[in-house]
């Protein structure tokens, strides 16, 4: 690989906007070897229209469930989208299928310059591609259980996924519950006690049912106990988030996922159960997937007000259009324009970064190789939802 120069219409670090001329020198081994202006940068410097940023982290997704591309329709909420997807996992698939969808998320999340990625895993489907695959994977293998009585089962089986990932050398896994509605209390505290000092991540108040379940034991979900054969939970009088975070008191790392719901009091309490507990709390959005399920949006601001940490995640190929962190900073670039912009792209870089422990990503500073990404604009110097990676020679 050859030393190479790039410049942009504008060069974001990670945290702001470097001066416009800045040129990005990349040496041979694809590590930053200075940031300068372009009057001290020399010749041969290709310029890019757009604007230049480190690799982009995708703090959620769901790649074994790429098989549901355009499956399941938009739009019902949250209850029937989970009833779709429990039925759709029942159908019978094309094993070839599923392994070639799931190869072809990846590649595309790749050739976005999306660097390294959250990943919720059922199964142990998508463990050939990740091997293969360029980004880099933090594994979280998602522990779902009803009732009581089927604790012990449930946590065995997914005991064997998560060894499954680490035999095959994905060392970045752990166990991680699904969600409020989905986990019993006593298999919240088998977690807790499972992933101490870890990153693990819970789907969070993405459906205002969610709170209704916890705070009058009455909601959406009556469909979904059913199904499984078991008694709602709750309620607990409180909020979703303020009945299941008290259970976490070791140390971890919790990635908040969608937050669609989450009110200026529950970030409140868990800011302060963190600091009580050693944790530390992420609230990850991914507002085209809650655009696509609920057709809604988190109050992205109200946590910018708090001091909220944030991360964008695209979930699933089974509740979004695709798999683009670009697509999720124009969503929110359009919704929040009194927002600038460098919040998001923090968000997208050195947050994620951060609260997964990347200590090389995220970030263009000299001696890194956090990977280059262009996020595509227009004419105009507006944002398109699109985005690649930049290729070293």
């Amino acid at each position: 690989m050859e030393r190479q120069k790039f410049s942009a219409d504008l060069v974001f670090d990670g945290s702001r906007f470097l001066e416009k001329d800045t040129v990005v020198v990349v040496d041979g081994a694809g590590a930053i070897e200075a940031l300068v202006p372009a009057a001290d940068a020399g010749g041969e410097v290709k310029h890019l229209q757009g604007i230049l940023l480190p690799g982009l982290i995708n703090a959620h997704c769901h790649l074994e469930l790429s098989h549901f591309k355009g499956i399941i329709p938009p739009g019902g909420g949250l209850a029937k989208f989970l009833l779709s997807v429990v039925g759709k996992r029942k159908e019978p698939w094309d094993e070839q299928l599923k392994r070639e969808q799931i190869a072809n998320a990846a590649a595309e999340m790749k050739a976005a310059g999306i660097v390294a990625i959250g990943d919720i895993c059922n199964t142990a489907d998508a463990i050939e591609t990740k091997l293969a695959s360029g980004p880099r994977w933090h594994n979280l293998v998602e522990v779902l259980n009803f009732t009581d009585e089927t604790l012990a089962p449930r946590m065995a089986h997914n005991q064997q996924v998560l060894d499954a990932h680490l035999a095959a050398g994905l060392t970045s896994s752990t166990l991680t519950p699904h969600a409020p509605y989905s986990v019993t209390a006593a298999t919240f505290d088998a977690i807790n006690k499972a992933t101490a000092g870890n990153i693990i991540s819970v789907h969070n108040q993405e459906t205002p049912a969610e709170d209704a379940l916890f705070v009058t034991g009455k909601s959406e979900f009556d469909q979904l106990y059913a199904l499984t054969g078991t008694a709602p939970l709750g309620p607990s009088g409180r909020s979703s988030l303020q009945t299941w975070l008290p259970h976490f008191t070791e140390g971890q790392t919790i990635i908040l996922v969608h937050n669609t719901f989450t009110s200026p009091e529950d970030v409140a309490f868990a800011q302060v159960h963190a600091a009580q507990h050693g944790l530390q709390v992420h609230f990850c959005l991914c507002p085209n997937a809650n655009r696509y399920i609920e057709d809604s949006l988190p109050p992205a601001t109200m946590f910018l007000e708090k001091g909220a940490g944030l991360l964008l995640g695209t979930d699933s190929y089974s509740s979004n259009w695709q798999l683009s962190i670009a697509a999720e900073i124009k969503t929110l670039a359009d919704h929040f324009p009194e927002v600038p912009l460098e919040v998001w792209l923090a968000a997208a870089t050195r947050n994620g970064a951060t609260a997964f422990g990347w200590t090389d990503l995220g970030r263009l500073e000299v001696g890194l190789r956090p990977g280059l990404t262009l996020l595509h604009t227009n004419k105009d110097g507006g944002i398109t939802g699109t985005s690649s990676r930049v290729d070293f020679k």
